[in-house]
């Protein structure tokens, strides 16, 4: 066999182990953690995406608790706490855009794509730290909102569930927003365009007032935006209530996310990797 026999069939071999599910999470895992270390590391990030919410929390329960629990005849706290829970979860994604687009022109998306590493190693390790942070910020939510009376009523069970909501629905709409990061150019206002999403759909849902105390003609829009069907399945988990419809929306907006960001996601990446 000649030299240049042995070494194409070696570039064989390394690129199947590239592209085998052993590799790819053993690289997803190692990924994962440098990006929770990155995460850390950034004070001022840490304190918008896990400090901020809480503090919005306290303060929409000083400012308008009163008010919404006599307009809805139940602890506002049950319908703000999954609100900010969701905001919290979404609005994080944000931050893990920017860092993409930040490497991207830094030219770390170009030196980890020539690595003999899986390719949709690194964006899954987004997605996966983006669900630790849904997971932490959730949880300090939901002991803050303890302190000030939030209770789980459903037992153990509903409150795991309650948890797994948010992170799964927020680590999939991470795949969008990643996708659009990574798809846009460089220096793009994502900050601005996402946030003026995230404004509108943190004002119309279930969580500050009940759909039936909306206009008639905005009922059918705040009631199967994203947001909504979340805040009323964590609501239903914590204190009763149905549960099966807005499961099933939930899903279908979890499925939406993932489904349109994947693809460009991947491609996007391998463009924005390869451009330098």
């Amino acid at each position: 066999m000649t030299v240049d026999a042995v070494q194409t069939t070696a570039a064989a071999d390394v690129a199947k182990r590239e592209r085998s599910l052993a590799t790819w999470f053993a690289n997803s895992r190692v990924l994962t953690g440098r990006q929770i270390v990155v995460y850390i590391r950034n004070v001022p990030t840490v304190l918008q995406s896990l400090i901020i919410p809480a503090v919005s929390l306290v303060l929409i329960k000083v400012v308008l608790g009163d008010t919404v629990g006599e307009a809805t005849g139940q602890d506002s706290l049950y319908g703000t706490v999954p609100l900010m829970i969701l905001v919290g979860s979404m609005g994080g994604s944000m931050v893990s855009a920017i860092r993409l687009n930040r490497e991207r022109s830094t030219g770390l998306l170009a030196r980890l794509y020539v690595m003999p590493i899986n390719r949709a190693a690194d964006l899954t390790s987004r997605v996966a730290a983006e669900a630790v942070r849904i997971l932490a910020v959730t949880l300090i939510l939901l002991a803050v909102g303890y302190a000030m009376g939030f209770r789980f009523s459903q037992g153990v069970g509903s409150a795991i569930a309650l948890v797994a909501v948010p992170v799964v629905f927020g680590s999939a709409y991470a795949v969008l927003v990643l996708a659009i990061a990574v798809s846009s150019p460089s220096g793009a206002p994502l900050v601005q365009y996402l946030g003026l999403l995230m404004n509108v759909l943190m004002f119309f849902n279930s969580g500050f007032s009940p759909i039936d105390a909306y206009p008639g003609w905005l009922q059918p829009i705040v009631a199967n935006q994203p947001m909504t069907p979340g805040i009323d399945l964590m609501r239903s988990l914590a204190t009763g209530g149905p549960i099966t419809e807005n499961l099933i929306k939930v899903a279908v907006w979890a499925a939406i996310f993932v489904g349109a960001g994947v693809y460009p996601a991947l491609v996007g990446y391998r463009k924005a990797a390869t451009a330098r």
